[in-house]
């Protein structure tokens, strides 16, 4: 049974489900939604028009669904979506999106999000994702699910980081980063594929032969993009692992990290 602390200030069209727990000084604004044994602990700030799911845990001092950090925002009424059983620890900020792009910023679930991380307005962010301390997303980044970056990576506004991949600590990313990429630098560079997480996540040792055969196939044969996604093809056709690496290629806007 969650416990409400007297001293936690609750907007009355607030929504907290059952098992939500409140601790001292903490603040829900207006349009608040809290799913089931959702844990607030205390001095945490939940601004206003923000959905969390249920079993949550969020430690003290965070900032959840502020106002974004955008010059270009005028008030206007634009929400932050998180999901299930994410730990978010000390100091967090997580903004609402803004108009200019879908108007809402997602976490998914089974997040970690190690202290101090930033996600600033219209990000998103997969499932099973860990964001290590003080990892700093600008506006409109996408992270696949299951990626990890290291503590204090820092990721260009726009950027996608794709699925399974991973940042090593300090990478700074300026372009996108293709599922399954292992990144590091400043500016961040490919280091091969991440195939000990891959082995982790239960991935066959055939599948992760493929997913590195990928990568030699884009990074290290002298091709071009097209002439490398011509041959990421017929190796998709036989190890389908390897389409979330070629969808992250086909739908990159900023181009990849080399």
């Amino acid at each position: 049974m969650g416990l409400i602390d007297p001293r936690a200030i609750i907007d009355p069209s607030a929504k907290l489900a059952k098992g939500v727990s409140v601790g001292p000084w903490s603040i829900i604004g207006p349009d608040v939604e809290i799913g089931e044994n959702t844990e607030i602990s205390s001095h945490v700030v939940i601004r206003k028009s923000t959905r969390i799911g249920r079993d949550n845990k969020i430690f003290q001092f965070s900032s959840v669904g502020e106002d974004c950090q955008d010059k270009k925002y005028k008030g206007e009424k634009t929400f932050l979506d998180i999901g299930d059983r994410n730990v978010i620890r000390e100091g967090c900020t997580l903004n609402r999106g803004t108009v200019q792009d879908a108007g809402i910023t997602r976490v998914g679930s089974d997040n970690l999000l190690m202290a101090y991380v930033h996600i600033p307005h219209d990000c998103i962010v997969g499932d099973n994702c860990i964001l290590a301390n003080n990892v700093a997303l600008a506006g409109h980044v996408q992270i696949g699910d299951w990626a990890i970056l290291g503590g204090y990576t820092l990721v260009h506004q726009f950027c996608k980081i794709g699925a399974h991949a991973f940042c090593g600590t300090g990478s700074v990313v300026l372009k996108d980063v293709p599922a399954y990429v292992t990144v590091n630098g400043n500016s961040a560079s490919p280091h091969g594929t991440n195939s000990e997480g891959l082995k982790r996540r239960g991935f066959s040792a055939d599948a992760i032969a493929a997913i590195k055969r990928a990568y030699r196939i884009t990074y290290r044969n002298g091709l071009t993009l097209d002439k490398a996604l011509e041959e990421l093809d017929e190796l998709a056709a036989t190890h389908p692992e390897v389409i979330p690496f070629i969808e992250s290629l086909r739908t990159s806007t900023r181009g990849i990290v080399r």
